[in-house]
C-alpha cells in the first residue's frame, strides 16, 4: 500500500499487488494535481514487468487518465463478476520494448 499525504493527512491511495493494481484513489479536492500519475508511476516502478488493473467504462474519466498514463484495455466484463453488477473493464500496463 502506498499513500499520498498533505499535512499528514491521506488524501491518495494505491493497493499494489503482485501483478494488480488492486486499488487506485486520489481524494477529489486533490485530483489534477499530478497525485494519480505519481502513484501509477510508483506502480510501474514496484511492477516493472507489467499489471492490470479493473475499473468501469462508466467512469470515462478514469479510463481516459489510464490510457493516457499507457494502460490498454484488454477485456470486458458485463458485471456479473464484480461486486456492483456493472459492466467492467480490465486494463494492462506493459513495459515498452525496444
Amino acid at each position: 500500500m502506498w499513500v499520498a499525504e498533505d499535512e499528514g493527512r491521506v488524501v491518495g491511495v494505491a493497493a499494489i499487488g503482485e501483478s494488480t493494481l488492486g486499488h487506485i484513489y486520489v481524494h477529489p479536492d486533490f485530483q489534477s494535481r499530478g497525485l494519480g500519475t505519481a502513484l501509477l508511476d510508483k506502480t510501474k516502478e514496484l511492477r516493472p514487468g507489467g499489471f492490470t488493473l479493473w475499473t468501469f467504462p462508466a467512469n470515462a474519466q478514469a479510463c481516459r487518465f489510464y490510457e493516457r498514463h499507457g494502460l490498454h484495455p484488454i477485456e470486458y466484463g458485463d458485471g456479473s463478476g464484480n461486486e456492483e453488477g456493472l459492466p467492467d473493464v480490465r486494463y494492462e500496463w506493459r513495459p515498452e520494448t525496444s
